[in-house]
C-alpha cells in the first residue's frame, strides 16, 4: 500500500492509503505503485487517479518516497 496526501491550497484534499495513484506528469501520464523509485515530478492539466476516485487538476507536483506519495496540486475553480 501507498501512503497518499495530496493538498491543494484550500484544502487538504485526500489523505489515506491506496494500491496505486495515476498522476498528469509534464513528460506524460505514469502511475505509481508500491515500492516505486524516488521521484519529483511536475504536473500538467489532467486528472490524478487514484483507488476509482479522480481528480482534475490545472497542475502543480508530486513527490514518492518510501511508499509516501506526496501531491500539491492547483485544482479548477467551480
Amino acid at each position: 500500500m501507498l501512503k497518499l496526501k495530496i493538498v491543494s491550497p484550500e484544502k487538504i484534499e485526500f489523505i489515506g492509503e491506496v494500491e496505486s495513484v495515476k498522476v498528469p506528469g509534464s513528460q506524460g501520464n505514469f502511475e505509481i505503485l508500491k515500492d516505486h523509485a524516488p521521484i519529483i515530478s511536475s504536473l500538467q492539466k489532467g486528472i490524478v487517479e487514484y483507488d476509482g476516485q479522480q481528480l482534475e487538476v490545472l497542475g502543480g507536483f508530486v513527490a514518492v518516497q518510501k511508499n509516501e506519495v506526496s501531491i500539491c496540486v492547483e485544482k479548477k475553480e467551480n
